[in-house]
């Protein structure tokens, strides 16, 4: 039982060294020029330090010929930066004679920026596309659309990555000024025939101000026409003042049959007060007779030329009238 304990206190002794003291770690920084104690890899391991992160970049730095202190990586490290990433960036740089200090590459790297991937933008510059994605349209004067494409040749400005608007900043530049040079050229055959009025123009924005790159040129992929906007636009103008005035034919139609029916109902008002008048008539004769004002030879006089009046009226009437009359 003893020596059972004693082995699992001997395995337990060597996994502490092991994990404390990273030997290996230690004879390959020694074994490559770099002077570091074992105490201070021990008290990486205490500061919960990775020492197989800050020992490879510090082999890397000094195989480089670069100098950068121990406290430095750590901090970095601490302060949840990528420390490789951060090293690889310095010696890319030192080997391009681009003026980066340490305490920059830091700055940058815990700003969320790619250090390494904008060092090697400086050296060897990227082409962005404006839009990322199809084309952009915009209308001339004269009303034709055409639909653009430029490419944007960037370099990345290591002082003003830390701040500075990104990608998405230029291309929305870019393509502002795309659409306004289309906009405010008389014909689109000014553009087709000077594709380069767009890079000038663009160009002489000066877009890259405030961002974390240095635009080096602007170039046109592509132009092509599209529809014709103005003829369009005309059309669908015209469209709406035909509805408008078939909208207001359709009112003025509407008040005439109104007043139409009006009047028709005008005119029976005026039949029925016509028939009213007309029942009077008997009343009036007979009242005539009983005081003695109208005689019989009177009376068959005026039926007379009642009679003569209605038959009058019938020869004078059209066919269309009488056939109505029958029905």
């Amino acid at each position: 039982m003893p020596v059972f304990i004693i082995a699992i206190v001997i395995i337990a002794t060597l996994f502490l060294f092991g994990y404390f003291i990273p030997v290996r770690l230690w004879i390959a920084a020694v074994a490559a020029g770099v002077k570091i104690s074992i105490f201070s890899l021990i008290g990486m391991r205490l500061r919960n330090v990775d020492p197989r992160i800050i020992v490879p970049g510090l082999i890397m730095l000094h195989k480089a010929g670069l100098s950068v202190k121990l406290d430095g990586l750590e901090a970095h490290y601490l302060a949840g930066g990528d420390v490789i990433r951060v090293v690889k960036a310095l010696i890319s740089a030192d080997k391009a004679n681009l003026d980066l200090k340490f305490e920059r590459a830091c700055a940058i790297d815990l700003a969320g920026r790619d250090v390494l991937d904008a060092v090697k933008t400086s050296v060897n510059p990227k082409v962005i596309d404006a839009p990322k994605e199809g084309v952009l349209a915009a209308v001339a004067k004269d009303g034709i659309e055409l639909k653009a494409k430029a490419r944007v040749t960037v370099r990345a400005n290591i002082d003003r990555l830390v701040g500075g608007a990104t990608e998405e900043t230029i291309i929305a530049r870019v393509g502002e000024g795309i659409v306004t040079t289309i906009g405010s050229a008389e014909s689109y055959k000014n553009v087709l025939e000077n594709p380069d009025l767009i890079s000038k123009t663009v160009l002489a924005k000066g877009l890259d101000s405030g961002t974390a790159f240095e635009i080096l040129s602007i170039d046109i992929a592509d132009v092509d026409v599209g529809k014709n906007i103005g003829a369009q636009l005309q059309a669908d103008q015209a469209e709406a003042d035909l509805k408008v005035a078939r909208a207001r034919a359709e009112t003025r139609r509407a008040l005439a049959v109104a007043q139409e029916q009006e009047m028709k109902a005008r005119v029976q008002e005026m039949r029925a007060k016509v028939v009213e008048a007309e029942a009077e008539i008997p009343k009036a004769i007979a009242y005539a007779f009983r005081e003695g004002k109208l005689g019989v030879m009177d009376y068959y006089s005026l039926k007379n030329i009642q009679a003569d009046t209605e038959m009058r009226e019938r020869i004078g009437k059209s066919p269309e009238e009488k056939k109505k009359e029958k029905e």
